[in-house]
């Protein structure tokens, strides 16, 4: 686990007065704010020169404000494979979304701004990303399973085995879910097993099958 203190961070988000708010918001916490700019360009540059633990990356960036934050992010993630990202922002956009997961979402987050309620939620997700973990908002692993082509794996499911996977995309640990979902350790080890048949999921020496149950909906 990366401990906090020693934590780099780039920052990329277009509105200045939230961009100045993280920067704030970060230092305030002990961790090192490295760059905070406003355009993909800047944040390729920063990351380029300096790489950082984890960079935040907003998804609507100059010239055109549709998606470039979040293209800039996959090829971040292919070009400095040791680099967390969490994408933080409004939108969700499914495509690039689920190519930025295709090759595997150990060291990746997806939060939305209007749903994140609590700071400490905020800096619990940029360390787990920074330590190579998974952060993903339910709404956006819900958003994505809809555009995804496996309507079949996702119709096997119970809504409770849906609920238990979509915290298991946060990155929740069998206890914290129990405790979630108010219900025993032990029923919830029973519904993770449950989508891990219902998804076809073996156990095998190198997989990450918690990540995989995710990145199956992600697909196509």
């Amino acid at each position: 686990m990366v401990e906090r203190g020693a934590l780099r961070v780039v920052i990329a988000e277009d509105s200045a007065i939230l961009r100045d708010g993280l920067v704030q918001l970060l230092a305030d916490r002990g961790f090192a704010v490295l760059r905070a700019v406003g355009d993909p360009v800047s944040l390729e540059e920063a990351v380029a020169a300096d790489p950082p633990d984890v960079a935040v990356v907003d998804v609507r960036m100059p010239p055109s404000f549709t998606d470039e934050g979040l293209r800039t992010a996959i090829g971040l993630r292919r070009d400095h494979p040791g680099v967390g990202i969490l994408v933080f922002s409004q939108y969700i956009e499914t495509r690039y979304a689920a190519e930025l997961l295709a090759g595997g979402a150990a060291g990746i987050g997806y939060l939305l701004k209007d749903r994140v309620a609590d700071v400490a939620d905020f800096v619990e997700a940029l360390i787990r990303v920074a330590s190579g973990g998974t952060a993903l908002d339910p709404e956006v692993v819900t958003q994505l399973m809809g555009a995804s082509r496996r309507t079949d794996a996702l119709a096997a499911l119970s809504s409770r085995e849906r609920e238990v996977l979509a915290l298991m995309a946060e990155g929740r640990t069998n206890s914290a879910i129990a405790a979630s979902l108010v219900i025993s350790e032990g029923a919830v080890e029973k519904h993770v097993a449950n989508i891990f048949a219902k998804l076809d999921l073996p156990s095998t020496p190198t997989d990450h099958r918690r990540v995989l149950a995710v990145l199956r909906y992600l697909e196509g």
